[in-house]
């Protein structure tokens, strides 16, 4: 019997070999514009502008997403869209996440399950029930990344805008710049992707007509970024109503800045609170082993 489970999986494996083969080699749907930008020798492909974000174009998880989304019912998932468009993935790649997860999951458990059961017998339940639980765990996990990656990219957007904020400030009135042209030029002094976003916004702006803080707007309710839509304010009245906003932007700063600290502080003091039960945990077990001989001594006698 043990011969013939191997022999079946050992057959399954090779199948699986060879239809990852042919998924491989078959053609895939290309992207627009990256096979746009190869056509074009000159142009240089710009960085990933986000660290954390692992879905890139063509990728495994991009196809398999591809295929989910013409092939599966997916209407009933809900997509962080804001959350995917800071870090700049597809809902495919998305998809692809969560099917690869879930496919692991339910490939993986049976055959651990199976290889434990050659040496300690199990029920059938316990496999069944626990690839089960596995996998819808496992098809939250995604979701669960992609929240945690979403918040730590805004809190480095956060941090850019404090820096950009008073660097149009400066532009504004050191350097005697009009609106656009201070946005542009402190949105072109850092090297970060978050100031990034902004150039490519700016720039988009400038070549469809539209005015710079409305931009900003866009980009910031296509990010939830609620700092980047009150600088887009200020900027508006800057623009519109010729108003003094040097002042204004320099508070803006100042209040990121400290909003920042503050919810620094708020961390590192609760993970002070969390190390605490560990670091007190070898004072409890010296204090136990001392008391313990005493205390069993006293009941003894």
């Amino acid at each position: 019997m043990t011969i013939l489970v191997g022999s079946v999986l050992a057959g399954m494996l090779v199948m699986a070999g060879v239809a990852t083969f042919w998924w491989w080699a078959s053609p895939a749907q290309p992207d627009l514009v990256a096979a746009l930008d190869r056509l074009a020798p000159h142009r240089t492909l710009p960085a990933s502008p986000v660290p954390v974000s692992g879905g890139t174009i063509g990728t495994a998880g991009e196809r398999v997403g591809r295929w989910a989304i013409r092939r599966l019912p997916l209407a009933w998932i809900t997509v962080p869209t804001k959350d995917l468009a800071v870090l700049r993935k597809t809902p495919a790649s998305f998809y692809g996440d969560k099917l690869t997860f879930a496919a692991v999951a339910l490939v993986g458990l049976p055959l651990l399950c199976w290889l434990f059961s050659l040496s300690v017998p199990m029920p059938a339940a316990v496999p069944v029930a626990g690839t089960l639980a596995a996998a819808v765990v496992a098809w939250f996990v995604p979701d669960l990344d992609v929240r945690r990656d979403a918040a730590k990219a805004r809190t480095e957007i956060a941090r850019a805008l404090a820096a950009y904020t008073d660097l149009v400030a400066l532009e504004r009135r050191g350097g005697g710049s009009g609106s656009r042209q201070a946005m542009e030029l402190a949105a072109e002094i850092g090297d970060s992707w978050p100031f990034r976003r902004i150039s490519e916004a700016l720039a988009r702006s400038r070549f469809s007509g539209q005015q710079p803080w409305d931009a900003l707007h866009d980009l910031a309710n296509q990010l939830a970024v609620t700092d980047l839509d009150d600088l887009a304010d200020i900027m508006r009245l800057c623009g519109e109503e010729g108003a003094q906003v040097y002042d204004s932007l320099r508070a803006k700063a100042e209040a990121s800045r400290n909003a920042l600290l503050a919810a620094d502080q708020a961390e590192a003091n609760a993970t002070g609170e969390r190390m605490f039960i560990p670091a007190s945990l070898p004072a409890i077990v010296f204090v136990t082993i001392l008391l313990v001989p005493p205390i069993m001594r006293l009941l003894a006698s």
